[in-house]
């Protein structure tokens, strides 16, 4: 097996939990969930989102020249608000550091782990100097608010999380979790389009459902898309910053030569894994079997073991992974989810976000979804 080709990025005090503040690893740089941190003092409720999201901003910011990067290299931003009340004025701050062609965005409403945070940003850079394309379809208005629809670096296309609007005039498509899930996905189709790409090129996805009742029909329009090896995907409850969408969805597309890894579940239309090129792309995996029924620590365990087993089935390793979003129903299970989680990892800890949400599936207590780069490159471009 290669040897993993990651670099972590030191900047600051390591985290007394198992991640890294960023990791560089297949062109592009991954940087943990980043909270506003010492806010001298000013409580939490005296600094207000605004100052939160600016603190947050300006430390990733350090931590992006440390890896030779910088704000104008992002392409791609996951915003967890605790409040849908702080939305605009979370804009507003964010707004000032991206005043021309931000990155593609996605904003959920999610507890975190730290009881008076109100933001938690993770980000997806290029070195500096990198390409960094904004696509924007004939006939689109861009977006109101600070973020791009969709952008590309080399092969890889970041497209923000989206809900059921118009692209060419930004208005609401109202409609049950069926129409809205049908028009982003259509929108999707129209992104994919203007970057050079189709939806058989999406690698992965993260899918936001306001009720997890409203799954089963989601996957009834989302697999008319995606007919066969689906992409990676992760699907949870949460809420979202506009009060008529159910549903939003963001995805990863890449020109790469692309293999699914691992047979779909029964009826859901997901791929345990997607390689494209030297990037793995790893579903949301949970641990929730009548074994480890009310039991995060075991949950976590074999949550672990089946994300290790995909891994290995796609010629890699946990030295490999180089992001992990971890989704807890309860944030008293972070202690625990972390031992675990530090066991399995070892060292050289991928980037990580971790933030409390409902799962979708009602027993299971965390999901981990996690993106390796494997050394040894596969072709790197299907239409070559």
């Amino acid at each position: 097996m290669p040897a993993s080709t990651k670099q972590i990025i030191s900047f600051g005090p390591t985290p007394a939990s198992p991640y890294s503040v960023a990791v560089q690893a297949g062109g592009f740089i991954y940087l943990s969930g980043t909270l506003a941190g010492d806010l001298d003092s000013e409580s939490a409720s005296e600094a207000g989102i605004a100052t939160e999201t600016r603190r947050t901003l300006e430390r990733m910011r350090e931590v992006l020249h440390a890896a030779g990067s910088s704000l104008d290299d992002v392409v791609a931003v996951m915003v967890y608000l605790t409040s849908a009340a702080d939305f605009q004025a979370m804009n507003q701050a964010y707004r000032a550091f991206w005043p021309g062609d931000p990155p593609t965005r996605t904003t959920v409403i999610t507890t975190l782990v730290v009881p008076d945070a109100r933001i938690e940003i993770s980000m997806v850079a290029v070195p500096r100097g990198a390409e960094r394309v904004i696509v924007l379809p004939q006939g689109w208005k861009p977006s109101a608010n600070p973020y791009s629809y969709a952008i590309r670096s080399g092969g890889t296309l970041f497209l923000s999380g989206l809900v059921s609007r118009r692209g060419a005039d930004n208005t609401f498509v109202q409609g049950d979790v069926r129409v809205q899930t049908r028009t982003i996905m259509e929108n999707a189709g129209q992104l994919l389009e203007a970057a050079g790409l189709t939806f058989r090129d999406v690698v992965s996805a993260r899918v936001y459902l306001t009720s997890a009742s409203d799954f089963t029909a989601m996957n009834e329009v989302y697999r008319e898309f995606f007919p066969d090896a689906p992409p990676a995907r992760a699907t949870v409850q949460s809420g979202l910053a506009g009060p008529e969408a159910v549903v939003e969805m963001t995805f990863v597309a890449s020109s790469a030569t692309r293999q699914a890894i691992g047979a779909p579940p029964p009826g859901i239309p997901i791929s345990p894994a997607i390689r494209s090129g030297r990037h793995l792309y790893v579903s949301g995996m949970l641990g929730n079997t009548p074994a480890t029924a009310g039991d995060v620590a075991a949950q976590t365990r074999e949550t672990l073991a089946k994300i290790g087993r995909t891994l290995a089935d796609a010629g890699a390793s946990p030295a490999d992974v180089v992001e992990g979003l971890v989704y807890l129903t309860d944030a008293a299970a972070f202690g625990t989810m972390n031992g675990e989680y530090r066991a399995f990892f070892g060292a050289d800890f991928p980037a990580r976000a971790t933030v409390v949400t409902p799962l979708v599936a009602g027993d299971a207590l965390v999901e981990i979804m996690v993106t390796a780069v494997v050394g040894e490159s596969a072709p790197s471009d299907s239409r070559a």
